[in-house]
């Protein structure tokens, strides 16, 4: 191991770190499962969801989790979930 390898940076995964702030810092509001998608190929379940902060629409999507796969009976069209947003960006949640 080099010199420099000491202070190479380590890569991080945007998408995981994303989710456990949100996990743990972010608030709680009510949210509504539009529309699924089933990628029958490797079994990934994509969510569209939409949820209202202080009179604005938002509208977003993500892919379950492994977690959430286990439970793929709460996520169907027309459901409610509950979803952790960001305050100081309230357009970067996810599905709990």
């Amino acid at each position: 191991m080099g010199i420099l390898d000491h202070f190479r940076r380590k890569k991080v995964d945007g998408e995981a770190e994303r989710r456990r702030t949100l996990l743990s810092t972010g608030r709680i509001t009510d949210g509504l499962i539009f529309d699924i998608v089933r990628d029958e190929e490797t079994g990934a379940i994509h969510v569209f969801y939409n949820y209202t902060l202080n009179g604005v629409d938002y509208e977003s999507s993500q892919t379950l989790d492994a977690a959430q796969l286990a439970r793929q009976n709460d996520y169907y069209p027309g459901a409610h979930v509950t979803i952790r947003f960001n305050p100081h960006q309230p357009a970067n949640s996810i599905v709990v």
